[in-house]
C-alpha cells in the first residue's frame, strides 16, 4: 500500500481510479474548489483528513475512515460506494451517504441532512446522529448506543434493529416494515403511522397520537408518557406499564396498561374495533 502524508488536493479529480493507497493527515481543499477527488477508487484508507470539496468517495469499494473530518462544504461525500468504515470521525454536509452497501460506522459524530438514503446493510454503534430525514428507503440496519435527532427519519425502512439508543424526532418509521427497537427513549409526535410489524421492546415512549394506522404492532413492557389518541385504526398487541392518556379507536389485538386515562371508540363506516382492552388497577 502506497502512503501519502501532509499533503493538500484542490484539483478535480485528484486522485482518481487510485487504488492501495493510505492518505495520513491529507486535506482536500483549495481555490480550485475541485471536486471528485478519490472518484472509483479501491482499497483507500484516510486517516487524520480534512475533507472540505464536493462528492469526494464516489463508486469506490473497500473505504476506511479514521478520525477523518468532513466540512459543511463536503457535500454528498460518500455515493455509490460499497465495504465502507468509518471510525472516530465527524460528517457534516448534506446527504453524506447514499445508495451504498455494507457500512459500519463506530464513534462517529454526524450532521447531514438526508443522511443515509437507499442504503443496505448498515451496523451502528456509539454514534450521535443529526439528521432531518435519516435512513430513507434503507434496509438491514444494526444500531446500538446511539442517538438521533431531526424531524421524519427512519421512513420506508426494512429489517432494522435498534437497542439502548435516544430517538428525538417527528414521524419517525413511517411505513417501516420489521422494524424492533429494545431498552430505548422514543420521543416524537405520530410515530410509527402506516408501519408494518413494528416492535418496541422495554421502551420509553414519548409523545402525541402515536402508533396509528399500523399492521401487527406490538409493545412489550413500555411506558407511553405524555402520549394521546394513540393506537388509532391499528392492529396492536401491548404491555404497557404504567399510565397513557387516551387510547382511540385501536382496530384489533389486545392492550394491557395500568391506567387508562380516556378510551374513545367511536362509529366508522369503514374501520370498526374489535380490540381487547384492559385497564389493571
Amino acid at each position: 500500500m502506497k502512503t501519502i502524508k501532509n499533503q493538500t488536493f484542490p484539483l478535480e479529480r485528484d486522485l482518481y481510479n487510485q487504488n492501495n493507497l493510505e492518505l495520513i493527515n491529507c486535506q482536500f481543499k483549495g481555490k480550485e474548489d475541485g471536486e471528485s477527488a478519490l472518484k472509483e477508487c479501491k482499497d483507500i484508507t484516510l486517516k487524520f483528513c480534512l475533507m472540505d470539496l464536493r462528492y469526494p468517495l464516489w463508486h469506490d469499494t473497500n473505504i476506511t475512515l479514521i478520525e477523518v473530518e468532513q466540512t459543511e462544504n463536503c457535500r454528498a461525500s460518500l455515493w455509490y460506494s460499497k465495504n465502507i468504515k468509518i471510525f472516530d470521525s465527524i460528517l457534516n454536509g448534506i446527504k453524506a451517504l447514499r445508495e451504498c452497501t455494507d457500512i459500519l460506522i463506530n464513534k462517529t459524530k454526524v450532521n447531514s441532512p438526508e443522511f443515509g438514503w437507499k442504503c443496505n446493510n448498515i451496523e451502528i454503534n456509539d454514534c450521535d446522529f443529526t439528521s432531518q430525514y435519516i435512513f430513507f428507503l434503507t434496509s438491514n440496519i444494526k444500531a446500538k448506543n446511539s442517538s438521533f435527532h431531526g424531524k421524519y427519519g427512519f421512513q420506508y425502512m426494512e429489517n432494522v434493529e435498534f437497542d439502548n439508543c435516544c430517538f428525538d424526532t417527528k414521524d419517525a418509521f413511517w411505513h417501516g416494515k420489521n422494524i424492533t427497537v429494545k431498552n430505548s427513549i422514543v420521543k416524537g409526535e405520530y410515530l410509527g403511522w402506516y408501519s408494518e410489524n413494528l416492535t418496541f421492546i422495554n421502551c420509553k415512549i414519548i409523545g402525541i397520537q402515536p402508533l396509528c394506522y399500523c399492521k401487527k404492532l406490538k409493545l412489550i413492557d413500555c411506558e407511553m408518557i405524555d402520549t394521546n389518541l394513540a393506537f388509532e385504526y391499528s392492529e396492536v398487541n401491548a404491555t404497557i406499564i404504567g399510565h397513557v392518556d387516551s387510547i382511540k379507536n385501536p382496530l384489533k389485538g389486545k392492550i394491557k396498561a395500568n391506567s387508562i386515562g380516556e378510551i374513545i371508540l367511536t362509529e366508522d363506516s369503514k374501520y370498526k374495533s374489535e380490540a381487547e382492552i384492559e385497564c389493571l388497577n
